[in-house]
């Protein structure tokens, strides 16, 4: 090989190294590349710990060896920081070694290297001990060559010249081992920063971490099950983090939403008591007018009947699912009904705000309320906004602020349509509502059966709201199913 071949593949090698995303396969490359270079039979390449130099990949070609790595670990114990084993001093120096003869060497202990080939036949003669040190100097680890061969296939010195290409490829090696740690770190902090916020959402309401938790599990079986399958709308490992992190966050802004609005269970929520209490009080008042002589004992009774027929009615249509129109004038005739307090001033049975809530068509919230709740999108956005996602996860806030849009224009808050709408989102509003519905945990709606859902999903599809095509495959992943074991 020439000078001028030698130098490409060098740098080939280098580049290798830059553009690998696995760490496992990355590991195993910086020690084979070492190889290469070096023409060597041999190779261990250890990481450094807090206790020592840890033992990584062990390769030795000649016998077809190879461990390291989740298929097959390595058991043996990390070799002591001590200066009398070579791997340890290149650690601790930041220096490569170049032994000639191992048996000759007086300076370190290589009674691990001659036990090593008295169990398995090798014979480790000459050795290349370079440091892994990063671009601020920081060692993460040392690779060891063993056997340097000729083209006879002789054991041989290690060329001094070869060491700078060993050292340079080292250096590459540990800026790209140490890259991978800082976005294993940032990926640690985004799940922590998830984890933070989750945890302050089920402070305040359970069931809305549960829902948070159960769009994550459904989201996660899905996206298993389009890669189990073949699908072509597969998600990359970057892809899926974005999707998932943007399910994990896609409720923060709840966190600003008052909980009376959040956990109203029935139409006049925390008034259902002031209501109850101001009937029982005009029944008093009933009776102190029999007593004082203002009315009669049928009058009483007629107004008795009155009362409780209505506050039996209020009972009823403030849990009803749905209010049709002639319920809703039946409210305004209690509303118009007055009583005169004790200090004689006329009083209506039902305030203006009782009434309000009273005529609410389907659900449990004004118009005040609901915008008030659906305001968590837009301050889930402005959260996320002061987030500094690394570039592979731009995406993630974007999604997450997005998931009550429709692709017909009739979502919010920007009314946007589908030509603006990704598909990502597409699932994340299907994912939302499926749960939504069947959700076994919300203080003001009974669960919905699983088939009643995906009907009501369907319809909505027909109308134009949802992707059809991504929830018939949502429906026929199952998703929502608990896994296996």
């Amino acid at each position: 090989m020439t000078k001028d071949d030698e130098m490409k593949r060098f740098l080939d090698m280098c580049l290798a190294l830059t553009a690998e995303r696995d760490r496992e396969a990355l590991l195993s490359s910086i020690l084979d590349n070492a190889m290469d270079i070096a023409n060597a039979d041999a190779g261990t390449l250890y990481l450094l710990e807090d206790d020592g130099l840890h033992f990584c990949r062990m390769v030795t070609r000649s016998l077809g060896y190879r461990q390291g790595g989740h298929a097959a670990p390595i058991s043996l114990p990390p070799v002591p920081l001590e200066e009398k084993y070579v791997c340890s001093w290149v650690a601790l120096h930041n220096e490569p070694i170049n032994v000639a003869d191992v048996h000759t060497d007086t300076h370190f202990d290589f009674t691990g290297s001659l036990r090593y080939d008295a169990m398995t036949g090798f014979h480790t003669q000459s050795m290349l001990v370079v440091p892994l040190s990063n671009d601020k100097g920081e060692i993460i680890g040392v690779a060891q060559l063993i056997n340097a061969m000729d083209a006879d296939g002789n054991t041989v010195s290690f060329d001094p010249e070869i060491e700078l290409l060993i050292s340079a490829i080292s250096s590459q090696a540990a800026i790209s081992i140490t890259n991978m740690k800082y976005s294993e770190q940032i990926t640690s902090l985004l799940d922590s920063l998830v984890g933070a916020l989750s945890t302050a959402i089920d402070e305040r309401t359970p069931y809305n971490a549960n829902h948070t938790r159960n769009m994550v599990r459904y989201a996660s079986n899905f996206l298993d099950w389009l890669e189990a399958t073949g699908n072509e709308w597969r998600f990359d490992a970057n892809r899926r983090r974005t999707f998932l992190l943007s399910v994990w966050l896609h409720d923060v802004g709840k966190l600003v939403v008052p909980l009376e609005v959040m956990d109203k269970e029935n139409r006049l929520g925390a008034k259902t008591k002031d209501v109850r209490t101001r009937f029982r009080f005009i029944a008093l008042l009933d009776r102190m007018a029999l007593l004082d002589g203002h009315i009669d004992a049928d009058e009483l009774a007629r107004r008795n009947a009155e009362r409780e027929e209505a506050l039996a009615f209020i009972e009823r249509v403030n849990c009803a699912g749905f209010m049709p129109d002639e319920e809703i004038a039946r409210v305004e005739e209690i509303a118009a009904k007055t009583y005169i307090d004790e200090n004689g001033e006329e009083k209506p049975w039902l305030t203006p705000e009782e009434r309000v809530c009273l005529a609410i068509r389907k659900g449990t919230l004004t118009a005040e309320e609901r915008a008030e709740m659906e305001s968590h999108v837009v301050v889930t956005g402005r959260i996320l906004e002061h987030v500094n996602f690394p570039k592979m996860y731009a995406e993630t806030p974007r999604w997450a602020a997005m998931h009550h849009e429709f692709l017909n224009g009739r979502g919010y808050p920007n009314h946007l349509t589908a030509e603006s709408i990704p598909r990502e989102v597409r699932l994340l509003t299907i994912i939302d509502i499926y749960d939504a519905l069947t959700a076994v945990d919300r203080p003001y709606k009974p669960a919905m059966p699983t088939e009643k859902a995906l009907g009501i999903l369907r319809s909505m599809a027909v109308e134009g709201s949802l992707d059809s095509e991504l929830l018939e495959l949502f429906i026929k992943s199952k998703a929502w199913e608990e896994k296996k074991a």
